[in-house]
Formats: C-alpha cells, structure tokens, sequence
C-alpha cells in the first residue's frame, strides 16, 4: 500500500508520486502535507534532504491552474536551490504540464522577462525577484501559494529585508508556507506579522547520531594540506565533501589536490551559474569523488551517497558546522566527518563545542606524513605557467586579502579545549598553545609561486 494515500491528494498526484518512486512519506511530509492541502499556513522545520519540495509541492500543484498567471511563489536562497526546485516541481507536475521557472541573478534578465509571461509557477532568489518587481515585469495579484524554502538560510544571507518586501507585493488572501532548518527568531517575527494562525511541523533529524562518526586531528598550519592528502589517499570513501571557508581557499586545495593526483573540483559562488550547475551534475554521476566547496553546497542541493565530510575550515558560526555534517550518514548510511584543525580553526571549533556539546568528536593522533606537492600562485612579474622550486622544508605563507581571521589564542589544556571568548568544552589529547596571526592556513600567497613538496 502507497502511504501517500493517508494524505488527502488526488489520484492523478497520488500516481506521480508513485511513478517517482515513493510509497512511504518523510516525516515532514506526513506531518505537514494534510494542513497544506486544506490550505492552512505552514511552518515546517526539517533539516536539508527531508522531503520537504514534495511537501510544498503538492500543495503548488493541486491549486495551481496552467495558464492562469503566476499563481505560486517560491523563494530559495541560492541559485543551485532554485534550480533544483524548479526541477522537482516539473516531476511532481508532469501530468498538469504547469509552467514552472527559475528566475535568479548572474545571468541576463531579458529572457526571463518572457519566461515570466507564460509561467504557472516562479521559483526565485530574493535579489532577482524584487529586480522583477521593481521593473514591473512579474504581476502577482494572481497568487495563490508563497512559499520560503531555506528560511533560515535566506535571513542569514541578508535576505531579510527583500523577503519583506516581496510577502508585502503579494496578495493577503494566500496560503504561506515556511520551511527552514531552524526557526529562529527572525523566522517567528515574519511569521507572526505575514502568516495567518500557521501550524508548526517539526520532523526529526535526517542524520543518524549513531552512524556518524566525528573526529578531529590537531595539526600545524604548514601540514595542514599534507595531512587533506593523506587522508583523501587512504580512507576508504564514496563520494567526499571538503568544506572550506573562502573562495579562495576552495580554489587552492583543488589545485593542489589535482596536482597529488586527486580528481577533485571545485563549487563557490564565484563561478558562473552554468559551472556550478555542471560541477554538481559531474559530482552527483560520480566523475569526480572529492568536492570542495564554501558553505554554498551545505544547504539545500541535492547530493547522495556522501560517505565523508572533511572540514579543511572549520565554520565561524556553529549551525554551519551541524548543516556541513547533515551532508553524510542520511536515510540508513554510515558517514564520518574529519575536521583538520590548526591554531587558526580553534576559537571556531570551541564555539561547535560549547553549542553542541552533544557531539562527541574524537580526536586522532597524527599519522606520518609523506611530502606533496603544492603550487602556491605566481609571482607578479613572473612567466606564464607554474615554475618549478626543489623541495624543501616546511613553511607558512601569507593569506590572500579575501578573508583574514583575527587574532586568536587557542590551548589544549588538561583534557579541555579553550578558545578566548568561549566556555571550555570537551577534547581529548595534550597540550598545546597557539597564536594565530592574520594568515590562513591555505597557504596562497601574492608573492610566491612555486611548487614545493612538504
């Protein structure tokens, strides 16, 4: 028995969700979908991966009309999120045949200006809606469903103040629906002032506690990338994760993982929307087994079969860690995440600490270390292509001027972790004192390029 039948959908959206695969409801979906489709307000918590696009989804395609105007609204936070919803909304509306787009920045605005005319349903970023708005290109005085997708997610990006004024173009006779990893405060003040008497859904975490393993290495700031290679060489893995901090840090450990004979690649949102769309595509088909991205790809993109997260970074705010790890031990799956931790990660890594102080992450003791190559840009001046420098010992090098951390002073002290400006947490292992100045542990520089061997 299909237990979508429990939910109050019709036959023709009942044999769509059965031609996709799915017989047993998601949590969120169970909880969520029957006071969606008696057009009741909805706030649905659930972590990325959960179900939630079909939660919503169903209810877009039972009340949207084709070629009746735009009559459903969905905002994402990111370009990747948009696509990939727009992309779900076709298969789950394959037998209406609606009119389902994606509007977002960095590419032309013209050809969505006629996309817009003959659409059902627009899925968008903020930015690139409220342009629309602006121009007067996209009426919505036909909606029906408005839908936030990412909340949280959204807010945290800044996006607040375009949500704002995006809910107050729409109509007040609409169904609203909030979707979000947290809800936090932010979210219930909209929530409050834009949603009529909304029911809150809350679904379970998607990641096992007890099939993710978390550790930690301690490390130096000049074997940091050495230590990134062995692991990737001898942990048996499916596909993996590399979480770093900057764009420009992405950039260099893909390099130089290519160049230690690693197939790695590269998602930030400095890359055209058409590279990020390919590089995810390529990822998912299992042509390339490491990825190294910003926290662009923590949230809402659609990547299966994750065995492993390495964070080469560890995140400034703790719910980017918790939203990096959701990456792996999901529906049954075993994962492990790895964190590679130098002086300038440890004011970040007592923050996950103190704030989930649930996590049990263990550390490891270094293993020995074989020397890799690593290209660390060219010098201004110098000839076109890498020059080759000997190998020889080890050396720090300055960050490029994109992101630079404060100072920060960091001990393993008696069996506890302290960073300055947090409570002590939980760790294990020795002693050790460090003093971060404003360089990064990725190691590029403005002033040096050669490839040396650690």
């Amino acid at each position: 028995m299909n237990l979508f039948d429990k939910l109050g959908l019709s036959q023709q959206l009942l044999a769509v969700i059965k031609g996709m695969g799915h017989t047993r409801p998601t949590q969120i979906q169970e909880g969520s979908i029957p006071h969606i489709m008696k057009g009741e307000d909805v706030i649905g918590e659930s972590a990325t991966g959960s179900g939630k696009t079909l939660a919503f989804g169903c209810g877009i395609v039972e009340q949207v009309i084709p070629r009746k105007g735009v009559q459903a609204l969905v905002l994402a936070p990111t370009r990747e999120l948009a696509e990939q919803v727009k992309e779900s909304l076709k298969l789950l509306s394959h037998n209406k045949r609606l009119k389902i787009i994606s509007i977002y920045g960095g590419v032309s605005i013209s050809p969505q200006m006629d996309a817009i005319q003959r659409a059902d349903v627009v899925v968008a970023t903020p930015g690139r809606l409220l342009d629309h708005l602006n121009r007067r290109t996209i009426n919505l005085s036909k909606l029906k469903v408005l839908v936030l997708d990412e909340a949280d997610r959204m807010l945290d990006m800044g996006f607040i103040d375009d949500v704002k004024k995006i809910i107050q173009a729409c109509p007040r006779d609409r169904q609203t629906l909030f979707f979000s990893a947290t809800i936090a405060p932010k979210i219930r003040d909209l929530a409050d002032r834009y949603m009529s008497n909304p029911i809150k859904v809350s679904a379970k975490k998607q990641v096992d506690p007890s099939k993710l393993k978390q550790v930690y290495y301690n490390t130096s700031r000049k074997e940091k990338f050495s230590l990134l290679v062995h692991l990737l060489k001898k942990e048996k893995s499916d596909l993996v994760m590399v979480f770093c901090n900057t764009r420009s840090n992405v950039d260099f450990v893909v390099k130089n993982l290519k160049l230690n004979g690693i197939r790695a690649i590269a998602i930030h949102g400095g890359l055209t929307q058409n590279k990020r769309t390919n590089t995810i595509s390529f990822f998912n088909d299992g042509k390339a087994g490491v990825l190294v991205c910003t926290d662009v790809a923590a949230r809402g993109l659609h990547i299966d079969n994750v065995s492993h997260v390495y964070n080469y970074d560890l995140p400034k705010d703790a719910k980017d860690y918790v939203h990096r790890i959701g990456r792996t031990a999901r529906a049954g799956e075993y994962g492990k995440v790895i964190n590679v931790l130098c002086d300038l990660d440890y004011d970040n890594f007592g923050r996950i600490q103190n704030e989930y102080r649930e996590f049990k992450i263990n550390r490891i003791e270094m293993p020995r270390l074989k020397r890799v190559t690593i290209d660390t840009g060219r010098s201004r001046g110098s000839p076109r292509g890498p020059s080759r420098g000997r190998s020889f010992g080890r050396r720090n090098f300055r960050n490029d001027r994109e992101e630079r951390p404060a100072r920060s002073r960091g001990n393993f002290r008696g069996g506890s972790f302290r960073s300055r400006g947090s409570r002590s947490g939980s760790s294990q292992g020795g002693s050790f004192r460090g003093r971060s100045r404003n360089r990064s542990s990725q190691g590029g520089s403005s002033q040096f390029h050669r490839k040396k061997k650690f």
